[in-house]
């Protein structure tokens, strides 16, 4: 059948891009460098067009299933390689192909120059191929190879400057604490593995994902019972620890803000379609299996409720624009996880669907005004409205729509977020969720007000200096040399190239969220149905949860509180007089350094746990087992070698009449032996 290669081919295109500017395009040099480009936008183009088509023809009845592929054979349990389409994957294959195509034609201007122009492609190709891979895999090792390339490829862009000390830091601490949340993961895929016979007994493979949800729903739904009470809960909290690693929820969510060291382009697709989506989407992957665990889906709300309020506090007393936009990934990630603890999966996803189009904005406009100011410190610019009006109206969308004001997209799927936290109809107790609502609606109140704080800070005002001046009052302070600022000022706007994919990617933060239709109203020309995309989702779950209707006092109330957050960032900033050069939020002394410390976590992780806890007690007792121990025993292996060798080189005297007495004197031993023994 062809259909099954056409959709392996969203996956292997960017492969053999990868593997063509790796082996083939690099090794030309310099001169054709630009041709990386092209292969990947050619490669990811085709997959978006697939996506699209594949996408298209589902949502209108065709059902694609298509048998796994035998990799390893465990017994028991065994390792396929194969696809897994449904509504979740084909809306996923659309965000991860058309947010990278963007990313990777914005590329062209922002990256133009770099020497390492290829290099950066091929790691752009495996990042996109390896998300991609983890979409369509069916069995849950087949997606923790890919969900480990997934972190690699981070490792790789993340640190793409890594002469720079502080991209390779960032690089190393985004590695080592994913990796942290991994762990879990792995675990709970041993425990399935150590379930097998189980598995086996009802016909199932117990590494097969569809066969998972039906070993951890009940038997009078139809299933097994296999994973229930307790181990259902462990395993649940397993998969959370992966996702949680990867979405940067609290505590595991240090390393986002640091990643910002990369190019700008690679925070867009991290923050947008890839590595931070993949915790998301692993928890919704598994949503059927956390649907019968009321503990664990407690634990999934408060940790995203709380995440989404913690970062959003973050957010307010950062200057520098990447990190404020990446405190707004994970405060947005915490509203759709705690969606997704309250049983809101539809509006979970549609969250997640809708945010990828205005975050990605928002970080391109955030590489655009660095392009011209040579800075990210919001500090150092103001003015630009003038000299960028493109880049200016297009990041004034992307916020707008990262706050939820109608009739952007961002509202539409946050309110359905928000309807469903009040409507406290889900899994977990209604006071949770009515707790997880008042928590949400504070993280809207303060994304208002640094949302709005970015903009005025960037845009409005007269411009102070950007990198120019950012690198005179460092030298003049005796600071050393911020990272990733120049001297280069050029007050202009962004060559197309880098806006054309904004002005894509503004139009979709517009119109994403009426794709929905939630407000029943007539589509346009008839062919989007009234809440086509979240009913789509939910069409995806055996008990498909179906939306509620639009309700109006939500979205006033999530609008209202929305506006007065832009109300009090105008007080602060924008009257009586625009911003000029001190930041009214240093008032608040010691809660405003607290937040600038981002609350100490990042003292108390690699100052306290790693360099006392971690090196001086279990890196100590480490070396002192390792030197006195393990060397010791090795050295004792040797010495007795070196004896016995000794005292077996004595019988060798080179005395021929003493072997013959030496062979007899053992006969007679044997010989007597066998008469006690025998």
């Amino acid at each position: 059948m062809l259909i099954e290669p056409l959709v392996w081919a969203i996956f292997l295109l960017p492969v053999a891009s990868f593997l063509l500017i790796g082996l083939v395009i690099r090794p030309l040099g310099a001169d054709f460098a630009r041709l990386a480009g092209y292969v990947t936008i050619f490669a990811l183009g085709v997959g978006f067009l697939l996506s699209v088509w594949l996408l298209y023809s589902s949502a209108h009845g065709t059902v694609y299933a298509f048998a796994p592929h035998l990799w390893l054979d465990l017994g028991a349990a065994s390792i396929e390689v194969g696809l897994l389409l449904d509504p979740l994957t084909n809306v996923m294959l659309v965000v991860v192909t058309g947010v990278s195509l963007m990313v990777q034609i914005y590329s062209l201007g922002y990256m133009d120059g770099d020497e390492s122009f290829a290099r950066y492609y091929a790691y752009m190709s495996l990042f996109s191929a390896s998300m991609i891979g983890l979409v369509l895999a069916v069995n849950v090792v087949q997606m923790y190879v890919f969900w480990e390339l997934v972190g690699l490829s981070s490792y790789l862009l993340i640190g793409f400057w890594h002469e720079r000390p502080a991209a390779a830091a960032a690089a190393k601490k985004a590695f080592i604490i994913t990796r942290i949340g991994d762990v879990g993961f792995l675990l709970a895929i041993i425990y399935l593995f150590f379930q097998a016979d189980a598995f086996a007994a009802q016909g199932w493979n117990a590494l097969h994902i569809p066969d998972i949800w039906q070993a951890a729903a009940p038997i009078a739904a139809g299933g097994a019972g296999i994973v229930a009470g307790g181990a259902l809960l462990w395993l649940c909290l397993g998969l959370f620890a992966g996702a949680a690693g990867k979405s940067g929820q609290f505590p595991l969510h240090t390393w986002l803000p640091d990643a910002m060291e990369g190019p700008t382009p690679v925070s867009a697709l991290i923050h947008a379609a890839t590595m931070v989506a993949a915790g998301v989407f692993l928890v919704g992957r598994f949503f059927p299996v956390f649907a019968e665990s009321e503990t664990a889906m407690m634990v999934v709300a408060l940790v995203g409720a709380f995440t989404a309020v913690f970062a959003a506090t973050m957010g307010l007393a950062a200057n520098d624009i990447k990190r404020v936009m990446a405190y707004s990934t994970v405060s947005q990630l915490g509203y759709m996880m705690a969606a997704l603890g309250v049983g809101a999966y539809n509006a979970a996803l549609f969250h997640l669907f809708t945010h990828a189009f205005f975050k990605a904005l928002l970080f391109l406009g955030a590489g655009s005004v660095n392009h011209a100011a040579g800075t990210f410190n919001m500090m150092y610019m103001g003015g630009l409205r003038k000299a960028m009006p493109w880049t200016y109206w297009l990041t004034v969308i992307g916020a707008l729509s990262l706050v939820g004001i109608f009739p952007l997209a961002g509202f539409w799927s946050k309110d359905e977020i928000l309807l469903e936290a009040w409507l406290a109809g889900g899994p977990v107790p209604a006071s949770i969720s009515m707790l997880v609502f008042v928590m949400l609606l504070v993280g809207v109140l303060l994304t208002a007000f640094y949302s709005y704080r970015m903009v005025q800070l960037t845009f409005h005002g007269e411009f102070r200096g950007g990198g120019e001046r950012e690198l005179h009052d460092a030298a003049e302070a005796g600071r050393p040399a911020p990272t990733g600022v120049s001297h280069h000022v050029h007050l202009g706007e962004s060559p197309w190239v880098m806006v054309a994919p904004m002005g894509l990617l503004g139009i979709s933060a517009v119109i994403a969220g009426w794709l929905a239709n939630p407000i029943g109203v007539p589509s346009i020309l008839g062919l989007i149905p009234s809440h086509w995309l979240t009913e789509y989702f939910a069409s995806g779950l055996h008990d498909g949860h179906h939306a509620p209707p639009f309700n109006i006092t939500v979205a006033a109330i999530s609008n209202g509180v929305a506006l007065a957050g832009i109300g009090l960032a105008v007080l602060a900033y924008a009257w009586p007089r625009p911003f000029t050069a001190v930041d009214l939020l240093t008032k608040a002394g010691p809660v405003h350094t607290l937040l600038a410390q981002r609350y100490y976590l990042d003292h108390l992780y690699e100052g306290l746990i790693v360099g006392r806890l971690f090196y001086r007690v279990v890196v100590a007792v480490t070396d002192w087992i390792d030197r006195n121990i393990v060397d010791g025993i090795v050295g004792l292996v040797g010495w007795i070698s070196r004896n016995i060798g000794s005292l077996i080189a004595l019988a060798q005297n080179g005395q021929v009449q003493t072997y013959p007495l030496v062979a007899a004197a053992g006969g007679v031993v044997i010989i007597v032996l066998y008469l006690i023994l025998g």
